[in-house]
């Protein structure tokens, strides 16, 4: 095979260690290699990158080794060009293995221009992404805790849930925290709602009529106390990417003019794929590395599966969330889409496939840096 790379490295990385492998081609066709170890410790990455410079490396690759890489990555940018590359598709042939032999295979596979780099976005974007993925994170917590104070209503027989559709909302938590207080009467509970909830005080009455112990309400206290926590973190980090994230506002806004897209999910879109759509060859492309494309099965002439394929999970379901919001537009290409989809392949894969077309049409909009308009048109009338 050809040599693209006239002098490259290969990484292996790991907690404590990084095993580093130069190739060197030289005039007459030879390939010199050169191996060495280094800590993780800053100051030994430093010199293990000023070795690479000296030995004369242009390309450095190494596998996306849990989080081990990134502070390899950030002080290898810049000096170098670095490829991320998916451990997966570098697996070496059987056999012994060893960190050193490790390193020889990826600089061997970088110089002969077989590796494919993951998508990389640039230091604001990776920034944005990873307040985007804490606060959804922290949102998962909060609904995960939401969760346990409903076991606890149960167990002690509380039906708030029955009646009442937020359990943690204003009515809700007024309510809860007159449980955690030792109000015992159910009809000075069921007193405490407000607006609309108020219509229907006999029924909270009932509900709110339970076998509270002080096992109970300890519990409840606790929990409580760790949603008003968690809802503060959420509120820190959602100031925290409205700041980070205004260079990027125009961009958002372009995406968030799509039917079902919100701020969040906006924000969360663009810390995933970033703006410059020219990582992305086509709309093809980006869905494949979102999971959100079709999966090509087939042998012998007959299709035998077309589950979608594997791709970023923090990028998946955000689409799919979107299209689930887009379903229930009226008058939108989106909400019409649903509708005749629905028929024919069932709720989930049409939301699936609903979240293809949407995440298309937010490549297009971001490469071309054109609006959205709806195409949605009225049936004739018979």
């Amino acid at each position: 095979m050809d040599l693209i790379v006239a002098c490259c490295a290969g990484l292996d990385v790991h907690k404590k260690t990084v095993v580093a492998c130069v190739r060197r081609a030289g005039p007459d066709g030879r390939v010199d290699r050169a191996v060495r170890t280094d800590r993780t410790m800053t100051a030994d990455l430093i010199a293990l990158a000023d070795w690479l410079d000296a030995e004369g490396v242009t390309h450095v690759a190494m596998e996306s080794t849990g989080v081990y890489w990134k502070p390899v990555f950030h002080l290898l940018e810049g000096r170098f060009e670095v490829l991320l590359v998916n451990a997966h598709r570098i697996k070496n042939v059987p056999g012994r293995k060893t960190d050193v032999k490790d390193a020889e295979w990826i600089a061997q596979l970088l110089q002969h221009g077989l590796l494919e780099a993951s998508f990389i976005p640039p230091p604001p974007i990776r920034e944005l992404r990873d307040l985007t993925r804490g606060r959804a994170q922290l949102v998962r917590e909060r609904a995960a805790v939401a969760d346990r104070i409903q076991k606890v209503l149960e167990d002690a027989n509380i039906k708030l849930a029955s009646v009442a559709t937020d359990v943690l909302g204003a009515s809700g938590r007024a309510m809860l925290a007159a449980i955690v207080g030792g109000v015992d009467d159910p009809a000075t509970r069921a007193g405490l709602a407000k607006g609309s909830l108020r219509r229907k005080a006999p029924e909270l009455a009932a509900a709110l009529r339970g076998l509270v112990t002080d096992h109970h309400r300890f519990l409840l206290r606790a929990l409580l106390r760790q949603v008003e926590q968690l809802e503060g973190l959420i509120a820190e980090y959602t100031a925290r990417i409205e700041q980070v994230a205004v260079p990027f506002a125009e961009a958002a806004g372009r995406i968030e003019a799509i039917p079902g897209v919100g701020a969040r999910a906006a924000e969360a879109i663009v810390a995933e794929i970033g703006t410059d759509m020219a990582t992305f060859p086509t709309a093809g492309h980006l869905a494949s590395w979102a999971g959100l494309c079709p999966g090509n099965d087939q042998s012998a002439g007959k299709r035998r599966s077309g589950k979608t394929t594997k791709g970023s999970r923090w990028l998946r379901t955000t689409p799919v969330q979107v299209a689930w919001a887009a379903s229930h537009t009226k008058e939108t290409i989106f909400g019409a889409t649903y509708r005749r989809w629905v028929k024919r392949l069932g709720k989930k894969k049409a939301l699936v496939a609903l979240g293809h077309k949407i995440l298309v049409v937010i490549y297009k909009l971001l490469k071309d840096r054109t609006e959205y308009r709806e195409l949605w048109r009225a049936p004739a009338a018979a």
